[in-house]
């Protein structure tokens, strides 16, 4: 077997429950501890272009998963961590899914750097752990391709229609509505980065996962 492809031992260690309460607790300490807390957390966590290329802050491709603009950006991404995450984690193994969680939120760090270079907007602050999240969803939907999600608790989707729908959205808002706030292209690397993660790592075809084909 090749070693890229070599499994860890499955153990769950509520990774999840871990990186839920991190990120809350950032939030809290951030938000709560006055504008200057709020301030140098948002300069020396969130992903700033122009702080990588002067400062060499590399450690922001990483840290902006765990910053977040306000109370709605934190929940409804620890929401879906909570609900697509611990099913992932238990079908993965902590061990796995954790480097899969910090490659997929990295390695789209990276990539919206390398647009944000490209067009210019270097004063960008990236935040949030949408391109884990995305990715997060994805491998839910490989795993589970019958599972059906209710979209607002009413809308009932099979779990690749939802993911394949919202990546279609994102590839949409990205060409449309690229200068929103909205960090369109992050979501679409993770999601991305997670694809190609099973592909190498698992040796399994996400699209005849999610088809059925």
């Amino acid at each position: 077997m090749s070693i890229i492809r070599q499994p860890f031992r499955y153990a769950n260690y509520n990774i999840v429950y871990w990186l839920i309460g991190i990120n809350t607790l950032i939030f809290i300490a951030a938000r709560f501890f006055g504008r200057e807390v709020q301030y140098y957390a948002t300069i020396y966590l969130s992903m700033i272009p122009a702080a990588i290329i002067e400062e060499k802050w590399i450690w922001t491709f990483v840290t902006y998963m765990f910053m977040h603009g306000g109370f709605s950006h934190l929940f409804f991404n620890m929401f879906g961590l909570f609900i697509f995450g611990i099913q992932v984690e238990r079908q993965m193994g902590s061990k796995e899914f954790l480097i899969y969680y910090f490659v997929t939120g990295t390695v789209a760090g990276i990539f919206s750097f390398i647009v944000y270079y490209l067009t210019g907007n270097f004063k960008a602050a990236l935040m949030g752990a949408s391109g884990a999240l995305f990715a997060v969803e994805l491998a839910y939907a490989v795993f589970f391709p019958n599972s059906i999600i209710y979209i607002w608790g009413i809308l009932p989707l099979r779990a690749p229609v939802m993911v394949l729908g919202f990546t279609a959205l994102e590839l949409i808002f990205s060409v449309t509505a690229s200068n929103s706030g909205v960090a369109h292209f992050t979501h679409l690397a993770g999601f991305a980065v997670g694809w190609f993660y099973f592909m190498i790592r698992f040796g399994v075809n996400p699209w005849k996962r999610l088809t059925g084909r």
